[in-house]
């Protein structure tokens, strides 16, 4: 249980839907209670983390048989909670939230918008904090590949992030 939020936010990226994350994760828990006897490692997280991918492909892989495509549309509406200093005072302004959440928002979007090979491994790296050891393990490449993917995929979201920017500083 104690990686379950990794589990879901893997999940998440691979399937783009909130649905489909939490049907995969709960297979993945699922598969990874059933098979716990065989598990010979020493990294529960990218043990446990490479059953949610697996999980992740075969759904998709299903749905996708079964001819079911729906289109992603991301919206993410999380509150955004300001802390009060030992003064009583807020220590953000509405403005820095909104510019924060609005940098959010263009991530997502870029992130979302690149090819699963180089998302997945972002994912993995940036957001869930893997090393390339681990990636490399989650996904059965070499450990040459986790890094060109990352070197790759980086730059794929910057080239995205700048688009995205100019389209925005054009309106």
């Amino acid at each position: 249980m104690p990686h379950l939020d990794a589990a879901y936010n893997l999940a998440r990226w691979l399937v783009r839907s909130d649905d489909d994350a939490e049907e995969a994760v709960q297979e993945a828990f699922l598969r990874a209670y059933r098979f716990f006897g065989s598990f010979r490692g020493e990294d529960g997280k990218a043990w446990l983390l490479a059953i949610v991918r697996n999980t992740c492909y075969t759904l998709h892989t299903r749905s996708k048989a079964a001819g079911i495509n729906e289109e992603f549309d991301e919206q993410i509406h999380q509150p955004e909670t300001v802390a009060a200093s030992s003064d009583g005072c807020f220590s953000r302004n509405p403005e820095e939230i909104l510019i924060e959440h609005a940098d959010r928002e263009l991530i997502n979007r870029a992130l979302g918008e690149l090819p699963l090979a180089f998302r997945e491994v972002l994912v993995m790296r940036e957001l869930e904090g893997l090393s390339y050891k681990e990636i490399a393990q989650i996904i059965d490449i070499p450990l040459g590949t986790v890094m060109s993917r990352l070197a790759r995929g980086r730059h794929l979201l910057q080239r995205a992030l700048v688009a995205h920017m100019n389209k925005e500083s054009a309106k």
